[in-house]
Formats: structure tokens, C-alpha cells, sequence
């Protein structure tokens, strides 16, 4: 397949799929004149690639479970279970600094509001 079929069916950019091959996430096969040719398998270690991405790994995280990607094997790759609970740590810390943040911010805005609500100018009445 193409880079531009793989692209398409994958949901992704080509440059995206360049910089898989580029973090050496995937070694993607060449025709003879040097064309980038994209097999089932390859689709099929991309789109784990695109499907780890969008759940918060980095390339980088992808990397150093790169085993998980391959059709080898057909339990669990070694050490991704490790490695899926480390990040879904990681985004539970994210998530209570953000609550905390989120609470600090309405407590701002409360106590503004209330000093605003203290200082404005009472209305006299006008005589008729």
C-alpha cells in the first residue's frame, strides 16, 4: 500500500507515518525504485502506534515497549502491562493536580466576586 493509501485508511498524516519510521517505531519495506510500500502488518503496527499516541504515550514510551507493536506472539508483550499501569499512574497524578488547580481558581473567583459585589456603589434612590 502506499503512504498515502496507509495514510488514509489509518486516519493519519504520511508525515505522521514518516516520523513512526523515524522514532523507529516501524522499518517499512521499499519497492525497488525506493518507494515507501506499506504491508498489512505494517498497517497493523501503525495503527497500534496511532491508537498508544492517542491515548497519551509518547513516541518515546512507545519505544521502550516497541514489542507490543509487533503480531509476534499471541499473549501480552513483556513488560506492557507494567508500562500501561505506569502511564494510567501518571495521568491519575495529572488529573488530581488539575482538580486541585480547578478548586484554587474557583476560590479565586469567588472571593473576587464577592469583594467586586461589596465595592459597587449602592444606587441611591432618585426623587421623582
Amino acid at each position: 500500500m502506499t503512504p498515502k493509501d496507509a495514510a488514509l485508511h489509518l486516519g493519519i498524516s504520511q508525515r505522521m507515518l514518516r516520523h513512526y519510521e523515524s522514532a523507529g517505531l516501524m522499518a517499512v519495506g521499499r519497492t525497488l525504485n525506493g518507494y515507501r510500500q506499506y504491508s498489512p502488518s505494517d498497517l497493523r503496527r501503525a495503527a497500534r502506534i496511532r491508537d498508544f499516541i492517542a491515548t497519551g504515550f509518547s513516541t518515546r514510551e512507545i519505544y521502550a515497549m516497541r514489542a507490543c507493536l509487533s503480531d509476534d506472539g499471541s499473549g501480552p508483550c513483556e513488560g506492557g502491562i507494567a508500562k500501561m499501569t505506569e502511564k494510567l499512574e501518571s495521568i491519575d497524578r495529572l488529573m488530581a493536580e488539575l482538580q486541585e488547580r480547578r478548586a484554587a481558581v474557583l476560590d479565586r473567583l469567588q472571593l473576587l466576586e464577592t469583594q467586586l459585589d461589596s465595592e459597587s456603589p449602592r444606587s441611591e434612590p432618585q426623587p421623582a
